[in-house]
C-alpha cells in the first residue's frame, strides 16, 4: 500500500514538473485580461444604451407618448428592462465562450432546453405574457395610484417579470406579473371622497351647515384646480347607526387622501371657533 502510494505521489510530481507553467501562465493572463477587456466594453454598451434611451424618452416627456404621458414612463421602464436582461445574456454568452465553455452546443442541446424550460422558465414565460397584456390594454402606467393583490400604492416600475409598487410607507413592492389578476386603478377617472362628521342629536344642523358652506366657499378660492367642483353638502344621515354630516368632495386624480384631510381639519377648526362639539 505504502509502495502504490510513494509511486503515485512520483507520477504527480513528475507530471506537474513536466507542465509548462510559463504557457500556462500567459494563457490565464491572456485570458484574464480578455475578461476585462470584454467587461469594460459591456459596461460601456450598457452606459451607452441607458443614456440614449433616456435621451428619448425625456424629450417624450414634453409631449403626449401614444395616449398619455405616463406611457412615456412606462415604455422607458420597459424598454431599459430589455435592454439591460439582453446585455447581460449576451455578456454571460461573451464570459462563457472566452473561458472555454461550449454555450452554442449547451443551448442547441434540445434536451437540455427542455428542461430548462420545464422547470424554470414557465413562470418566467407566464410573467412576459401577462405583462404584456397588461402594457396593451393600458391597465396602468408607470406614476399611477393603484391597489394589486391588495397592495395599495403609486406604480414606480415595469418589467418583464415583476411590477414595483411603491407604498404610502415607503416600502417597494415587487409584484410578479402573472399573479396580478385584479387591478383597481384610481388615477384614470376623477374620484369621490365622502367626509363624515359625527353630530349629536341636538345639534345645531343649520349652523353647522352655514360654517361648511363658509369654508368650501374660502378652500375653493385657492384650490379650484385640486377639486372637480364645489364639495357638495348632503347634511345629516345615519352611517351605521351613527348621526353623521356628509359632505362629499369630487376630486382629481391622485388628490382625495390629502384633499380629505385638508378639508376635515378645516371643518373641525371652523366647527371648534363656533364651540359646537361632535358627537364621540
Amino acid at each position: 500500500m505504502n509502495s502504490q502510494v510513494t509511486q503515485y505521489s512520483q507520477h504527480l510530481q513528475r507530471r506537474l514538473l513536466s507542465l509548462n507553467w510559463d504557457r500556462i501562465g500567459d494563457n490565464l493572463l491572456q485570458r484574464f485580461s480578455t475578461i476585462i477587456l470584454a467587461t469594460v466594453i459591456f459596461a460601456v454598451i450598457l452606459w451607452l444604451g441607458k443614456w440614449l434611451i433616456n435621451s428619448f424618452f425625456k424629450r417624450t416627456s414634453k409631449i403626449e407618448f401614444m395616449g398619455g404621458f405616463h406611457r412615456a414612463a412606462t415604455f422607458r421602464a420597459l424598454t431599459l428592462n430589455i435592454f439591460r436582461y439582453t446585455t447581460y445574456f449576451c455578456y454571460l454568452y461573451a464570459i462563457l465562450s472566452l473561458i472555454g465553455v461550449p454555450v452554442g452546443t449547451l443551448i442547441a442541446g434540445a434536451g437540455i432546453l427542455s428542461i430548462a424550460v420545464g422547470l424554470g422558465a414557465q413562470s418566467f414565460v407566464s410573467d412576459v405574457v401577462n405583462g404584456f397584456f397588461i402594457l396593451l390594454e393600458q391597465q396602468f402606467d408607470v406614476g399611477d395610484e393603484v391597489e394589486l393583490n391588495n397592495i395599495h400604492g403609486k406604480v414606480v416600475g415595469i418589467g418583464m417579470r415583476t411590477t414595483r409598487v411603491l407604498s404610502s410607507d415607503g416600502t417597494v413592492n415587487f409584484i410578479p406579473n402573472r399573479t396580478i389578476t385584479v387591478v383597481k386603478n384610481f388615477s384614470r377617472h376623477d374620484l369621490s371622497t365622502n367626509i363624515d362628521l359625527q353630530i349629536a342629536a341636538n345639534a345645531p344642523i343649520e349652523q353647522i351647515n352655514q360654517l361648511i358652506s363658509q369654508v368650501n366657499d374660502d378652500f375653493m378660492i385657492k384650490n379650484e384646480k385640486t377639486i372637480d367642483g364645489k364639495p357638495t353638502i348632503v347634511g345629516p344621515i345615519s352611517v351605521n347607526g351613527q348621526l353623521v354630516f356628509r359632505i362629499v368632495v369630487t376630486t382629481k386624480q391622485n388628490a382625495a387622501t390629502s384633499l380629505h384631510a385638508t378639508l376635515l381639519a378645516r371643518y373641525l377648526k371652523a366647527l371648534a371657533d363656533h364651540n359646537i362639539t361632535l358627537a364621540k
